[in-house]
């Protein structure tokens, strides 16, 4: 018998399927170990073929008996083809490292009986009907239970769990009933619930979760970060309690591997609760019932590294592919989708706070340009500072809100003016005062502080702009009795956001510095007062997403005060620009007023979602190489009559450790024109729908 299976390695250009044979009748998505030349790799039975008329290698030996389901088969070439991008290289992203190991077969010998061939499925193709036999199999139970704040020595329960899980009653108000009931009647299977910060859009997920379980039908709840999240997590876990799957990227490989293998020998009829970030999407759920995506505007959902895929689009496709619902929810919609789910009536509104409590805080808008609001410090404006006192006296908290972290994002030389730069990116290094180095916020790399210029050797080193760990040095000089915390990039890798959360809730923290880590839906009971030490940062950067980005930043951070939990709240805001339109409608709230503003702008610049956009990016060694192949691409792209094609222009970071990058830039109101342009193009960078054109 011969099969065509895909390969988890990319073997020559343009890979696709191998053709091989086996004495076994294998079933579509099960997992083999195949010859590659010298190698022996995994690969993922595709199809039956009946004959072929070229000598073929024999498949080494059967990795898994039981197939993957028929949707993620259906989906891996789906993303090869919606994103160019290689076969093999879509089905390695669904598939664990590791899976041919030893320990994999002793763990496989546990869980499941001898297979028997009488399955009486379509050899010919996993892309028609019923191909997984998830409904019909009978094995023993291999549910993984790691932790939210722990992950235990042995991640796997071998014992079925009882079915008779009694859940507690979801309460709703009004307003979250009638967005249920919309989001129920919305047509289509992918819907956008509009819910403003602190709305209760959890409740519904929580509704919606619990109808799928009584219906023995599992939850794939896709979250930014679970460290970021993990409120949500938690009133989960208290719901759903034991049938809660974590992914999370404090998960070694091999366990992983086993909470992957668990959730696929999961054959009893559980119904599970799986929550983790996009790489959740992935798992090999047989009873899947529905996919949730919460703050479904962050950019963690999109993977910039191959294959390059959003993990909305990927949870759209699943969802169509099942007949099952797709919800995705947030306070502040990415564009495309708001735009997407207006035309297709798909889009629910919740616009009530959850809390008949919650007010709207007080705003006071501070002009930079005015220096004589900064009398008592430079960074701080005497409101802002007027608020953290009035904080401190009634016991509560103060948000300092800045998206940049470290102390300082430049290190130069006054005297000749030589600047630190990495030696990778080739970019600014920043000053990082708790352990005095230079770090490159790119790629990693540290250096020491040079005491004098590595150039002139003069000995004129100054330190340029402000991130978060010098306002918190200045406040600590300010209010030395306070107690001060810093949410960023730095410290959560160092203490954990978990715990830092803990110590805030309980009131041990007064005063918190930090990043867009601190707008990402987390509800601070406490917290009184928000300040934003530049609210037009990133504004002008050179890219048609920025304004979009500044906006939802903005509106998450302010969210975090007037939930209800204090009588008063307030947000001071410090900018250059305080009559631009994204920071108006961030102070009113007012989201379609600035979608309106947003989407008219580019309608006018033919920019999504009016157009689809590309952007092919060619890096060589050295610079004339890299123009001759730009200049090449662009003098044969341009001639296509289907497409708009930017002149080569150099890349944001034009100059890595891997040389340098020029990219073009192309629009089509095809999509399909758009991919037939790029593909001879495909042992480039190929972006499609690139969500930034930094």
């Amino acid at each position: 018998m011969f099969f065509e299976v895909i390969p988890l390695e990319v073997f020559r250009l343009g890979s696709g399927t191998l053709t091989y044979s086996s004495d076994q009748n294998l079933l579509p998505g099960q997992l083999v170990l195949i010859p590659l030349g010298k190698k022996t790799i995994t690969g993922i039975v595709f199809r039956r073929v009946k004959t072929v008329d070229f000598p073929t290698k024999p498949i080494s030996r059967l990795i898994t008996p039981v197939p993957i389901p028929s949707h993620i088969l259906k989906a891996i070439f789906w993303l090869s083809e919606y994103y160019l991008t290689p076969l093999p290289t879509c089905a390695n992203l669904f598939i664990p490292t590791g899976l041919a190991a030893r320990t994999t077969t002793k763990y496989l010998e546990n869980f499941l009986p001898t297979p028997t061939q009488n399955h009486k499925e379509n050899q010919n193709s996993p892309l028609g009907p019923s191909n997984a036999p998830n409904s019909t199999r009978k094995t023993k139970s291999a549910i993984t239970q790691p932790s939210s704040q722990k992950t235990p020595k042995n991640t796997l329960k071998t014992s079925l769990m009882s079915n008779e899980l009694k859940l507690p009653l979801i309460e709703l108000n009004s307003a979250q009933k009638n967005a249920l009931r919309a989001i129920k009647e919305a047509p289509g299977h992918t819907s956008l619930l509009r819910g403003v910060t602190g709305s209760g859009k959890t409740n519904i997920y929580l509704q919606l979760a619990s109808e799928a379980f009584r219906k023995q039908k599992s939850t794939i709840l896709l979250v930014p970060e679970i460290a970021l999240t993990s409120q949500l997590v938690k009133i989960f876990e208290s719901t759903f309690g034991q049938r809660v799957i974590l992914i999370h990227s404090r998960q070694t490989p091999a366990q992983r591997r086993q909470i992957w293998l668990g959730i696929l020998l999961q054959t009893g009829g559980v119904p599970l609760i799986i929550i983790g970030p996009r790489s959740a999407l992935l798992t090999p759920v047989g009873n899947l019932g529905q996919i949730i995506i919460d703050e479904s505007h962050e950019s963690a959902y999109y993977q910039e590294n191959p294959p390059r895929y959003s993990a909305l689009r990927l949870a759209s496709f699943i969802a169509g592919t099942l007949k099952i619902p797709c919800l995705q929810g947030t306070a502040t919609p990415n564009l495309v989708d708001y735009h997407l789910a207006k035309t297709r009536h798909s889009l629910v509104e919740l616009s009530e706070k959850a809390k008949s409590t919650a007010i709207t805080p007080d705003f006071s808008i501070i002009d930079l340009r005015d220096r004589t609001n900064f009398c008592k410090n430079r960074y701080f404006s005497d409101q802002l500072l007027t608020a953290i006192n009035n904080n401190l006296q009634h016991h509560h908290q103060t948000l300092i809100f800045h998206n940049r972290r470290g102390s300082a994002p430049m290190t130069l030389c006054e005297e000749c003016g030589w600047q630190a730069l990495c030696p990778e990116c080739y970019l600014p290094l920043a000053l990082h005062a708790d352990d005095y180095s230079l770090s490159c916020h790119v790629c990693g790399h540290t250096a020491k502080v040079p005491s004098s210029c590595p150039q002139c050797h003069h000995p004129s080193i100054i330190h340029k702009g402000i991130g978060t760990q010098l306002l918190a040095t200045e406040l600590a000089q300010l209010f030395p009795k306070a107690k001060l915390a810093r949410f960023d990039g730095d410290n959560r890798r160092a203490e954990g956001l978990a715990n830092l959360y803990a110590a805030v809730k309980t009131g041990e923290i007064d005063l918190l510095i930090g990043t867009q880590t601190l707008a990402r839906g987390l509800d601070l009971p406490l917290l009184a007062t928000v300040g934003i030490i530049q609210a037009d940062a990133g504004l002008a950067l050179p890219d048609f997403a920025a304004e979009e980005r500044g906006f939802e930043l903005l509106t998450q951070v302010i969210g975090r005060v007037g939930r209800g939990h204090l009588p008063t709240a307030s947000v001071i805001l410090q900018t250059y620009q305080p009559d631009h339109p994204v920071i108006k409608s961030a102070i009113a709230a007012d989201f379609p007023s600035f979608a309106t503003y947003e989407l008219k702008r580019r309608r006018a610049s033919h920019l999504p979602p009016f157009t689809y956009l590309a952007k092919l990016a060619i890096t060589y060694k050295t610079e004339q190489t890299t123009l001759k192949k730009i200049q090449s691409a662009h003098t044969l792209l341009a001639k296509n009559p289907a497409l708009s094609v930017s002149p080569p222009m150099p890349a944001f970071h034009e100059r890595t450790g891997r040389g340098y990058t020029w990219q073009i830039i192309l629009k089509s109101t095809s999509r399909n024109q758009l991919l037939a342009a790029l593909r001879p193009f495909s042992q480039y960078h190929i972006e499609i729908d690139p969500p930034s054109l930094l």
